[in-house]
């Protein structure tokens, strides 16, 4: 009975980090409509704004597929939609014409700095609730 018992907490427990991860990305995507993102395309956004500071700096869409929940074909048509509205730009590695770079624009980089306290304050408030 004991491990049933551990088994169902640990079942519960993963279903509510799932239900504050489904939450929160709702609540991300309702804040930032507004601004034309959404959580998977301000994700990138942010990643790229704290792997490339500087306007210029490239980072590897190789390295965006791990840390953003998206499958590579579908991370490569979202940066699509991000370079075709003007926010990053893409180009080919020229050391490995498999590779490809990708850039916040400086359109990207300003809309990321005017995004950025939205999404935190819907984080701020989503976790709160977790934390209780």
């Amino acid at each position: 009975m004991a491990v049933k018992t551990a088994d169902l907490r640990l079942e519960e427990q993963w279903r509510d980090i799932l239900s504050v991860h489904a939450r929160t990305l709702c609540e991300i995507d309702r804040a930032l409509h507004p601004h034309g993102l959404g959580a998977s395309d301000f994700e990138v956004l942010d990643i790229l704004a704290s792997e490339s500071p500087e306007t210029g700096d490239q980072c590897r869409v190789q390295n965006l597929v791990g840390r953003v929940h998206l499958s590579q074909s579908a991370l490569s048509r979202l940066i699509g939609r991000l370079e075709k509205d003007g926010l990053v730009e893409r180009s080919v590695c020229a050391e490995d014409r498999r590779g490809v770079w990708v850039a916040l624009t400086r359109k990207g980089r300003e809309l990321h700095g005017e995004v950025l306290p939205v999404q935190r304050a819907v984080l701020r408030r989503m976790l709160a609730v977790r934390e209780r």
